[in-house]
């Protein structure tokens, strides 16, 4: 009976061991996704794995102990960011009147599209070499065209244009088109959103 009770008390302080140990493993991995992530919201397009590591308040060791290569962090980082988005996506009800949901719809684009409009910029020009980062934006063209197919459903019941208009939307309210206005034509935040806010009525009158 001693035995077994000794077992038992073993078997659960290595069972908390190894738990303590995959928990740090975890928050240490986050710590080094999120620094990269901080990074290139820093304006740092490229950063290296020092620097990386100093900004997690990590060894340079541990970021490649945790990640086998740097598709592996890209990967992480993808899961960080939309974790990240989800928290700036809040519903706005598409039973509203058209000039409410294009408002709200258009100032929740804008404070997204600020907010990761330095890690967007990055990820163009890495993502062409990354299988993880290309998913990462396929992942969010979908989001973006659920979200608008889904808020502007009652202008687009029994439309046969549909395709075309959700397309049209689509484009319009793009972080491609945003950044456009912001960096190409260097308009403010408000005149870019009255820009987009356009766009979107002009498309909906139209079709």
């Amino acid at each position: 009976m001693h035995l077994q009770c000794e077992f038992f008390y073993h078997a659960r302080v290595a069972s908390a061991t190894a738990d303590g140990r995959v928990l740090r493993g975890e928050r240490t991995r986050d710590a080094i996704a999120d620094a990269l992530l901080e990074l290139l919201e820093a304006g740092v397009p490229q950063p290296t794995a020092r620097e990386i590591a100093e900004r997690a308040g990590v060894s340079l060791r541990s970021v490649f102990q945790h990640f086998d290569d740097l598709e592996a962090l890209y990967a992480a980082c993808v899961r960080q960011q939309h974790a990240r988005i989800a928290l700036l996506m809040s519903p706005i009800d598409p039973a509203l009147p058209l000039t409410e949901r294009v408002d709200a719809f258009v100032a929740r684009r804008a404070r997204l599209y600020e907010r990761i409009a330095p890690v967007r910029r990055a990820v163009r020009i890495a993502s062409p070499t990354s299988p993880a980062l290309r998913d990462g934006l396929e992942r969010m063209t979908v989001e973006h065209r659920r979200d608008v197919e889904r808020l502007f459903a009652p202008e687009l019941v029994r439309r046969e244009s549909r395709r075309e208009v959700v397309a049209a939307l689509e484009v319009s309210t793009s972080f491609d088109t945003w950044d456009h206005l912001r960096q190409a034509q260097g308009c403010s935040a408000a005149v870019a959103r009255g820009a987009v806010a356009r766009l979107i009525r002009g498309v909906l009158e139209e079709s």
